[in-house]
């Protein structure tokens, strides 16, 4: 029977996400730690299965593979400040002065997946605009090819008018969401 565990984090915990963050994005301009911080991101994703960890550890480091989608989708062309705040986020999981270093059994990941829990509630806006805009391509694509058209022909004009009407809409609530108040961490 699953069992749900609820956590409260003070303004001193959520600082020191927010100060590796800090670190990430001045490491992230960068090009060539940019990069590193994007391979190493990807990697430690790509290894969660064989780190035989905790379900609730896997999940929510699996999790993080949407933002590497999102950096890494040529066609979502996020703009340059984005990228590299969202590097900037990854950069907690790829750092070796992490709150739990990573190799203690059992627990060394237990603050990555809190703090990609935390991300991932951060950015749900900027999320659940890059899926709809997947979402929309897959099924302009299906349909495209149902009517005997070729989904290519065209394609810049057809995706771009989709990116940049979800683009306005993410950037407009991630403003609204602040609501004069801020976000709890300033990841973009």
């Amino acid at each position: 029977m699953p069992l749900d565990i609820t956590i409260s984090l003070s303004d001193d915990d959520l600082q020191k996400f927010q100060d590796s963050i800090d670190q990430g994005i001045l490491a992230a301009t960068d090009q060539e730690c940019a990069i590193a911080i994007e391979e190493s991101a990807a990697e430690l994703i790509e290894k969660v299965h064989e780190l035989g960890l905790p379900q609730f550890i896997a999940d929510r480091l699996l999790k993080l593979q949407i933002l590497l989608n999102m950096i890494r989708d040529t066609e979502w062309k996020l703009n340059e400040e984005e990228i590299i705040s969202i590097r900037g986020a990854l950069y907690y999981l790829v750092n070796p002065d992490d709150v739990i270093p990573d190799n203690i059994p059992g627990i060394g990941y237990l603050d990555d997946a809190i703090y990609a829990e935390i991300v991932i509630q951060e950015l749900r806006v900027e999320i659940k605009m890059y899926q709809e805009f997947c979402q929309f391509r897959i099924a302009e694509e299906n349909r495209r090819r149902n009517k005997g058209m070729d989904p290519h022909v065209g394609r810049d004009d057809w995706i771009t008018d989709k990116r940049e009407l979800l683009h306005i809409r993410m950037r407009e609530r991630r403003t609204l969401s602040t609501g004069g108040r801020g976000l709890r961490m300033r990841l973009l």
